[in-house]
């Protein structure tokens, strides 16, 4: 979000035309939002399933809360319709990216009175994928500058970054959004969005220099980054894809009419596979439904909020009651010395062997000398070499 440069992907279009594509230099070179959407992953949400012949269910809902003109006669917005057509498989791979997170984020833009084709903004941003980052510096589902998510409030420390948090990032993003159109623009939301993209001064400037023209200021008339200039327009294209998926062929997943996740409170410090543990669930299904987290864990003092798949939340919340104080333990780092064995750092911090090796996703003992490795934070303090 806002001079993110080398964004875009230029595609040709209609007539030899070029397109330009806001996908996040990662997913152009092929590790982003697209390539692992294509590769399969096991996912907690990838069991979600409709009940047979449900009805309504989230994409109708969003529907429901469109409200923005999606200008299909615009020859901006035209081509990057005829575009979805030929590549209804990138609409496909995104929309089942978006599965555990689409119907909260339509729920929070109705909470502030903003239109549902905002929700997809993400869609461009990231590939609805939180974990995504910029080589210039942009993270997480929104696709926050550093200096943007700190204006906004996303804190940004060794153990969290608000960025990578799907429900701090998507509040921060939604009052940026407000902000722009009720300070600038009198209300209006392409101006905010193209603000969104390039950063207000951006578009102020491009508005002065279009009434020193005699043209008019609305978004459609100023002259912009060519990443700009495209993104109003494919977000319209995007959304009149989804109001009307069968025109353009694309089959979109099926995703339930209710929030798939719950936000609980850890009581104190918890790493996320004690979290797993508590809620019954794979500890890569937590890391997944809170990628803010920096070290699998939350920081080694405080409280701190987290999200579980709503079906165990109340499982989590009863065995957390229950949770001895001593078996709090959360994560830091540690880097391997030269004579280091894994065995040797367990029995160091008073870990286990196994335990350490599910923290680092490791299947044996071998280890590098410099290689990090998550341990625990108990211990931390009796050894100097704990990474920071």
């Amino acid at each position: 979000m806002i001079s993110r440069s080398r964004r875009c992907q230029v595609f040709v279009g209609l007539a030899g035309s070029l397109l330009l594509s806001a996908l996040p230099v990662t997913a152009i070179a092929g590790s982003g939002a697209d390539a692992q959407a294509s590769a399969p992953q096991r996912t907690f949400w990838s069991s979600l399933k409709l009940q047979k012949h449900r009805s309504p269910d989230a994409w109708l809902r969003l529907r429901e809360a469109f409200r923005l003109s999606h200008e299909t006669a615009n020859p901006r917005v035209a081509e990057w319709l005829e575009w979805y057509r030929e590549h209804p498989q990138h609409v496909e791979r995104v929309a089942a990216q978006a599965r555990p997170w689409l119907r909260w984020v339509t729920l929070q833009l109705r909470s502030r009175d903003l239109p549902g084709e905002i929700a997809l903004l993400p869609f461009i941003e990231s590939g609805y994928d939180p974990t995504a980052t910029n080589p210039g510096g942009a993270a997480g589902l929104w696709q926050f500058m550093p200096a943007t998510g700190d204006a906004m409030g996303l804190s940004r420390t060794a153990w969290y970054d608000g960025r990578h948090d799907v429900v701090a990032a998507t509040g921060a993003a939604m009052s940026y959004i407000r902000q722009q159109a009720d300070r600038w623009y009198d209300g209006d939301l392409l101006l905010a969005l193209a603000a969104y993209n390039a950063g207000a001064g951006t578009v102020n400037a491009a508005r002065e220099a279009a009434a020193n023209r005699g043209d008019p200021i609305d978004y459609w008339h100023l002259r912009l980054p060519a990443e700009t200039m495209a993104y109003i327009p494919r977000l319209l294209a995007l959304s009149e894809v989804i109001a009307e998926p069968e025109q353009y062929g694309v089959v979109l997943p099926e995703i339930p009419d209710s929030v798939q996740f719950a936000q609980v409170p850890t009581d104190g410090p918890l790493t996320l596979s004690m979290a797993a543990d508590l809620a019954g669930v794979d500890p890569q299904t937590l890391r997944q439904l809170n990628p803010g987290f920096k070290r699998a864990s939350t920081r080694p003092r405080g409280d701190a909020t987290i999200l579980v798949p709503v079906a165990v939340k109340q499982r989590f919340l009863a065995n957390l009651a229950t949770l001895p104080a001593a078996e709090r333990t959360v994560l830091d780092r540690y880097v391997v010395r030269r004579g280091d064995t894994l065995s040797a750092i367990a029995a160091r911090f008073g870990a286990s062997v196994a335990e350490i090796r599910r923290e680092n996703g490791l299947e044996g003992s071998t280890i590098r000398v410099g290689q990090t490795l998550t341990v625990p934070a108990t211990a931390i303090a009796q050894n100097s070499n704990a990474g920071r």
